[in-house]
């Protein structure tokens, strides 16, 4: 890793605003493509542009007290859990507001518009995702870096210090049990 990324991450983790700072900008355009990805794949005809998704995690990353960036890596991994989160919590507001919910102004967007996501679907998934981090947090890790960073497997086998295969292993594992219980979720209703 680059020594002056590697200097920012261990100064913003001894709490320097301002190397969090520096090391936003730093990964701001690698973090803006995720965020443009994300939506075009998962929040499709959503109001919610890439540039607003993305200063949204880094507020609510900026926001988290104790927490721990010790590699890129990992800040990747952070900031892509954030957006999903965000990307979750938004299509939950924007389908109570079609079921009559609080009036909201938002911003015009200027990405192209696609039929929007299931907010239901993108709930339970992240309901799924996160009984899985309490399963096994490194299936999660993958589930979150592929699906929401949309990474390559070798990205992330590079992320994670593991094997391309081990990450496609890992991935078919994690498909499987999330398959699995938002099956066993849907079948309950």
């Amino acid at each position: 890793m680059n020594p002056a990324l590697s200097s920012l991450i261990a100064s913003a983790d001894q709490g320097d605003r301002a190397a969090a700072d520096r090391l936003f900008s730093t990964l701001y355009d690698e973090l803006h493509r995720m965020a443009r990805r994300e939506l075009s794949k998962r929040a499709a005809g959503m109001t919610l542009g890439a540039t607003t998704l993305l200063h949204e995690a880094y507020l609510d990353i900026s926001d988290r007290e104790g927490a721990v960036f010790p590699d890129r890596n990992r800040f990747m991994g952070y900031a892509v859990r954030a957006m999903r989160g965000l990307i979750v919590d938004y299509a939950r507001r924007r389908q109570a507001q079609k079921r009559g919910g609080e009036f909201e102004i938002t911003s015009i967007s200027t990405d192209v518009a696609s039929p929007s996501a299931d907010p239901d679907e993108l709930s339970r998934l992240s309901t799924a995702l996160d009984e899985l981090e309490g399963t096994d947090p490194r299936l999660a890790r993958i589930v979150d870096l592929k699906f929401f960073g949309g990474f390559s497997f070798a990205e992330i086998g590079s992320m994670m210090n593991v094997s391309e295969r081990t990450v496609q292993r890992d991935w078919q594992k994690a498909r499987i049990y999330l398959h699995r219980v938002l099956r066993d979720e849907t079948s309950l209703e």
